[in-house]
């Protein structure tokens, strides 16, 4: 079952405004992007009472302190008190960003999440993870917090460009690698075209709903949800860095494919599996460009992530497919082999 904070939407300005007139806040602002004011606000804009906009740069580049005091600044200049409310409409990284700022804001205010990528719809908007980069380390500073609610809406998905669901489509396949190998065959019969979306969103917001209200914290189970973001995350922020940027979901692809690698090196997932995995992965996604010369850099960004232990680099990884185990301590040796392979791939 659902928490009661989750609302899957048809009609968003309407539900909206039924929830709105319940609460009564003294004060709602709504954070978007430019992307979000253009293509998403007109579809909710109609449901909302009086209320002020806060707009702020798009992208993993503009995730950070700087533009959080941007936001609380727009906040304090409004003079939101305690009984307001922040409404954020926008992908994964306003959501983290918008609902760490409202969390943090005179101790904590209200916020609603409307996710308006696959991103944050199948999975960023789910668990109550808030937070921020910081010398772009991913996600380095912030709390857990869960919304007022979050509205769950695919007509948004119709904004999108392609980059962006393809991205999304990431934490799905992550979702049906770590749970449900049913779920998989079902996927990795199916070209990114043919996907049922709605579908696919019901199954990982299920999914990833009952693992966080079971480890709201993730002191155990929810670690799982971390499979492929060990690596994942390093070449994010390595490329980020290096200014050659690529979205989330194409880091994830990339550290689902390591990762398995170091599993099937340790006898966790059979050769067949291994490779089914790489072809629909790389069918999806292609390659990302990767030097040699860059693993080491990589691989020691993963000394970082968030999920170690002194100076243990901490992994999830496959147990065939359908299911994963984490806590898994990995080496940077074999970091950098999981992304020398990774380059011998073709696609």
């Amino acid at each position: 079952m659902l928490p009661d904070n989750i609302l899957f939407s048809h009609d968003p300005a309407n539900d909206l405004a039924t929830f709105l007139q319940k609460k009564k806040y003294s004060q709602v602002g709504v954070l978007v992007d430019e992307n979000t004011r253009r293509h998403s606000y007109p579809l909710v804009k109609d449901g909302l009472p009086e209320h002020f906009v806060i707009e702020v740069p798009s992208g993993e580049e503009a995730k950070n302190l700087t533009t959080c005091t941007t936001i609380w600044q727009a906040m304090t200049d409004t003079a939101m008190d305690r009984h307001a409310c922040l409404i954020v409409l926008g992908g994964g990284v306003l959501g983290d960003m918008g609902g760490f700022c409202a969390a943090t804001y005179k101790r904590g205010i209200d916020f609603i999440l409307i996710p308006t990528t696959l991103l944050a719809q199948a999975d960023a908007s789910i668990g109550g993870k808030l937070g921020v980069d910081f010398n772009h380390y991913k996600n380095h500073i912030g709390v857990f917090q869960n919304p007022t609610v979050t509205l769950l809406y695919s007509g948004f998905l119709k904004t999108l460009p392609l980059a962006e669901l393809r991205s999304g489509f990431a934490e799905v396949i992550k979702h049906t690698l770590i749970a449900d190998k049913a779920m998989w065959e079902v996927i990795s019969q199916k070209d990114l075209a043919s996907q049922d979306w709605d579908a696919l969103i019901h199954h990982s917001v299920a999914f990833k709903a009952r693992v966080t209200q079971e480890d709201p914290k993730e002191k155990g189970l929810r670690k799982i949800l971390n499979a492929g973001h060990t690596i994942g995350h390093a070449l994010e922020t390595y490329l980020l860095t290096a200014g050659n940027r690529i979205l989330h979901g194409e880091a994830v692809a990339v550290g689902l494919i390591a990762e398995a690698y170091i599993g099937r090196q340790r006898s966790m997932i059979s050769a067949e599996d291994f490779a089914s995995l790489c072809t629909f992965i790389l069918g999806i996604y292609g390659k990302v460009n990767l030097r040699e010369e860059d693993l080491d850099a990589v691989a020691k960004l993963a000394l970082q992530d968030k999920k170690n232990k002194g100076n243990s680099i901490l992994s999830v990884l496959p147990d065939g497919i359908g299911n994963a185990r984490w806590d898994f301590e990995i080496s940077l040796e074999e970091v950098k082999g999981a992304l020398s392979f990774y380059r011998t791939l073709h696609t």
